[in-house]
């Protein structure tokens, strides 16, 4: 039998960096994201609780399936088991916002 795969996607969300346990991950049919299901969070049995993984498990508590942009995700990796769930501040250097590489956004003076 073949083990199942966990995948950590780590991704933007306003000045938010998520990163989260799911067992599938895939394109999704809306061009332009990635559909993320079945979100896998530490055991509620242990004694030590982590407030940001908490925070997650009730954000996601009754989400079935959530689209990411795929321009807001860092990377995806397949991983032997999960491990906590976070959710960091981010908040760009020189409170800068950085382009999108690639972008090809004209911008038309007013003159």
């Amino acid at each position: 039998m073949s083990k199942e795969l966990i995948y950590r996607i780590s991704f933007y969300n306003q000045d938010t960096l998520y990163e989260l346990y799911a067992k599938r991950v895939q394109e999704s049919e809306m061009m332009g994201f990635i559909e993320i299901e079945e979100f896998v969070f530490g055991e509620t049995t242990s004694v030590v609780v982590d407030p940001s993984e908490e925070r997650l498990k009730v954000e996601f508590s009754d989400v079935k399936q959530t689209f990411v942009p795929m321009h807001s995700v860092v990377r995806i990796d397949v991983v032997d088991k999960h491990g906590i769930s976070k959710a960091h501040d981010y908040k760009p250097s020189n409170g800068k916002v950085s382009v999108f590489p690639g972008s090809n956004f004209n911008r038309k003076d007013d003159n």
